[in-house]
């Protein structure tokens, strides 16, 4: 019982929290820059007005630019990486709401920019460029604001917008605050007849059990106690879709979907053949779960029943340090300059590892120019906690190797390549594990593992991408949102994406409401074209070695530096077509036949 014993932060070891001390060596040197910055932002303000009177002027206003959004980036992530310590924290909920709040006064301040670039005469900018050699770092940068042309508002109203973007926050900050801080579960029941508060972090470890009425006890004292608070997850979602579709509408977007995708310059057909790819597929996610009910022998298979480890018998469980050790050797065929970087966050004190007591749930890696990527974890030993860390860590050393290769104006990849690293990762962890273990019974545990995250992240993704799709199109359409529509709609996807093996419970019809990520703005389409393009490029590396390890840590030094589609491209990956997500899910029928083979 003791592993779903929350302890305090106090309690944990200092080499398993992250050092944020290497941002600011205390609070008030956070308050200082603070206060620093609250005056240094409106400098920008002096080139109002004159920004494109000469390539001079242009490049000064640039620089300041930049310069002020690296140390706005540092002051915020540290008030975010101590913030989620622990959310009960008022402390640390006053200095993060006081980053938010100058961040927004920063955008408001620096809102003309966007404006008096697109009203310029593209010529002119094309002038500059040609006659002011140090201009020329910002071209892809410039470009990026005037294909924004007919998209950005007057000065005034780009002013007015930046103003409101705190409060146009509001549905994600209130939804984060209540789940992670405010909401509390019942004491359930665990393995071994002991008793345990349930909280988001130990759910994910207590749906894993081999217990059935462990799981299906955890599973309705979650979905109870969310239904008791339905009304406020309802209206706080029903915010967040109207926020997006009215903001796209003021700048002048058909829909909330193309306005998402265009910040990435990512063609909307994109979303729309991964859709295709998934449905036309989709016989595949209600093959696994036919296997999974045969193999778990229940006459019904529950939506509590897919987390568990579908063999019960076999037991894989890592301590933290081996989870390292095997991550470093699973990741050998990235070569030594990546395994360098991994070695370094190691040492250096970037992971938070446990789960305490008011800790943000689930995992992220965060960061920002000039810091070390960070990675929150809520590390319990299981195999899929090593699959995480591996996760994390690829989007870590994405940013590492960005930062270092890229300046500030490109050191940040878009949010489409975001997932490509970090399921590369978990790709070469399957691939160590099914070549290492000799035992059949083991082998079909990893492929079982294989198998789940690509129900997670490709099926699963995919059908919270149609969801979001769809309840965006039905307010676009004029519908008003209630939780019984949300409901209605998330209940209906399930049952298709699941099939007839399964039995969709009635609890799984609230799901949509602890899913985090419909706060994000179709950030969850991503996943699903992130894996498919990482099995591709993972297959690639195992293949062919040096020339195609060389394509990709090119990639991952790329940043923005051009537009993802064409990262993609340049590593090997056409993702306007759809080979990538087709293979992927020919891949998922081909390890449930090796999976069969091994029974």
């Amino acid at each position: 019982m003791d592993k779903f014993k929350t302890k305090e932060r106090i309690e944990i070891e200092e080499k398993y929290k992250w050092d944020v001390s290497k941002i600011f060596k205390s609070d008030a040197d956070w308050e200082k820059e603070h206060s620093s910055l609250k005056e240094d932002v409106k400098e920008v303000l002096k080139y109002r007005g004159k920004l494109t009177e000469s390539s001079k002027t242009l490049l000064e206003a640039l620089k300041l630019y930049m310069s002020l959004g690296e140390r706005l980036g540092k002051m915020y992530v540290y008030s975010s990486l101590r913030h989620d310590e622990d959310n009960r924290e008022p402390k640390y909920q006053e200095i993060n709401k006081k980053a938010i709040s100058l961040l927004t006064e920063a955008h408001s301040y620096s809102s003309f920019l966007s404006a008096e670039l697109v009203k310029e005469n593209p010529e002119t900018i094309k002038k500059y460029l040609s006659e002011n050699e140090e201009l020329k770092l910002y071209e892809k940068f410039l470009d990026n604001i005037l294909r924004n042309k007919e998209h950005i508002l007057s000065e005034s109203e780009e002013e007015i917008l930046s103003k409101i973007s705190e409060v146009n926050d509001n549905a994600s900050s209130i939804y984060s605050i209540f789940m992670n801080a405010d909401i509390k579960y019942p004491m359930v029941k665990v393995e071994g007849g002991g008793e345990v508060e349930l909280t988001s972090g130990n759910y994910t470890v207590i749906v894993e059990s081999k217990d059935r009425d462990v799981r299906k006890g955890a599973f309705e004292a979650k979905y109870k106690t969310i239904n008791s608070y339905i009304n406020t997850l309802g209206q706080t979602l029903a915010g967040e879709v109207k926020k997006n579709v009215v903001m796209a509408d003021i700048r002048n977007f058909k829909t909330a979907r193309e306005a998402a995708l265009f910040e990435n310059n990512v063609p909307v057909s994109v979303y729309d053949s991964l859709l295709e790819s998934v449905h036309k597929n989709i016989g595949g996610l209600h093959r696994f779960m036919d296997l999974r009910k045969r193999l778990m022998g229940y006459d019904e298979l529950h939506m509590y029943d897919i987390y568990t480890p579908v063999l019960g018998d076999v037991e894989m469980n890592f301590t933290y340090e081996e989870a390292k050790e095997i991550i470093l050797d699973a990741l050998k065929p990235l070569g030594e300059e990546y395994l360098a970087a991994l070695k370094e966050g190691f040492e250096n004190r970037w992971v938070d590892v446990f789960e305490n007591t008011g800790k943000r749930s689930g995992a992220y890696s965060s960061g920002t120019y000039g810091t070390d990527p960070y990675i929150l974890l809520n590390y319990h030993g299981t195999l899929d906690n090593v699959f995480t860390l591996a996760h994390e860590l690829g989007h870590s050393i994405h940013s590492y190797f960005t930062r270092k290769n890229q300046p500030y104006v490109y050191g940040n990849y878009p949010i489409f390549l975001a997932e490509v690293a970090s399921t590369l990762n978990e790709n070469l962890l399957v691939d160590y594990f099914l070549k290492k273990e000799q035992d059949p019974a083991k082998k079909r545990f990893i492929i079982n593992q294989f198998l789940d995250t690509i129900r997670g992240t490709l099926y699963r993704q995919t059908q919270f991408a149609e969801f979001e799709k769809n309840i965006h199109e039905y307010v676009e359409a004029g519908g008003a949102i209630t939780h019984e529509y949300l409901s209605e709609e998330y209940f209906k996807l399930n049952k298709f994406y699941y099939g007839d093996s399964i039995v969709s419970d009635d609890e799984i019809r609230l799901e949509w409401a602890r899913v985090p990520h419909f706060y994000y703005n179709f950030y969850v389409f991503q996943y699903a074209t992130g894996i498919s393009a990482s099995i591709a490029l993972s297959n690639k590396i195992l293949k062919e070695g040096e020339p195609a390890l060389n394509k990709y840590l090119n990639f991952l030094k790329g940043g923005s530096s051009e537009y993802p589609v064409e990262t993609l491209k340049r590593a090997g990956v056409d993702m306007t077509t759809t080979e990538p997500v087709d293979s992927a899910l020919n891949l998922f029928n081909e390890m449930i036949d090796k999976f069969e083979e091994l029974m």
